[in-house]
């Protein structure tokens, strides 16, 4: 029976990470420019395109449904013919794995970059992801998985994402950002916002927003989204950190409606 359920829950997963076709990414990618940003303990915000992201971002209300922490050259040099693995990551099917940048290369993306980490922690973030590698999630939970067949119950905004926590064993945690986030929270930095007492005075978030944090962390089911609108993770954009200068484009003619109006 349990490798029955095993199986089942396999092809489930693997169903759920098939591409969806005419997937179009909103902006040019510039893979070598990404690449030279990126930076280890930088966390890779990914818009998938395969069944399972559609079901992330309508939950979390987000464009990003996939993250991958950049570890840089922890893993060595690739093999001959190789490309280098410079991200970890987490699919329910596959387990903890590291990849090429080429993965997403096509894809939108977005770095955020923990402030004032230091690089001994900044070890220690990537040390943790890398000794995760090759760990498997239970693909027997298959009601786990099963629910992602059917995305898009009609509740309201609000309550969305708290859907991520029923019955969230190893294949939920596993299409969350569960792992990156235990390797931020193993040298204890902060995702999301805390209530904090200083003097005693108390400093925080909205109670609807501090009831939110405190049931993701609860689960320990943080997205994607977390780590872009964390006040802790800076945006880093590919195309400014390498000098953009606005006078140096070359633009096409602007038309609407057929008319020309200008050709700069």
């Amino acid at each position: 029976m349990s490798k029955l359920l095993d199986g089942i829950g396999r092809l489930i997963a693997r169903y759920l990470q098939k591409p969806v076709h005419g997937f179009e990414p909103f902006t040019p990618s510039d893979p070598e420019a990404l690449r030279q940003s990126l930076e280890p303990g930088d966390v890779l915000l990914v818009e998938g395109n395969n069944n399972i992201s559609g079901v992330i971002k309508y939950l979390t209300q987000s464009t990003w449904s996939h993250a991958a922490l950049c570890v840089g050259d922890a893993l060595g040099p690739p093999k001959s013919g190789e490309q280098p693995k410079i991200l970890i990551d987490a699919e329910a099917a596959p387990g903890v794995r590291a990849v090429a940048l080429s993965e997403f290369a096509h894809f939108n993306t977005r770095i955020c970059r923990p402030v004032g980490l230091t690089a001994e922690d900044r070890n220690k973030v990537v040390n943790f992801a890398v000794s995760r590698l090759g760990m498997l999630y239970d693909t027997r939970q298959i009601l786990d998985l099963a629910r992602y067949l059917f995305p898009y119950p009609p509740v309201p905004v609000a309550i969305r994402r708290r859907l991520l926590a029923i019955g969230s064993g190893d294949p939920t945690r596993a299409i969350c950002s569960t792992l990156i986030a235990e390797a931020f929270y193993s040298i204890r930095y902060p995702i999301l916002p805390e209530r904090v007492v200083i003097d005693g005075k108390t400093y925080g978030v909205a109670p609807y927003v501090q009831g939110e944090v405190e049931h993701i962390r609860k689960y320990g089911l943080f997205t994607p989204r977390d780590f872009d609108v964390s006040p802790y993770f800076e945006v880093i954009k590919p195309t400014i950190e390498r000098g953009f200068d606005y006078r140096a484009l070359t633009w096409a003619p602007a038309t609407f409606d057929g008319k020309n109006y200008a050709d700069h």
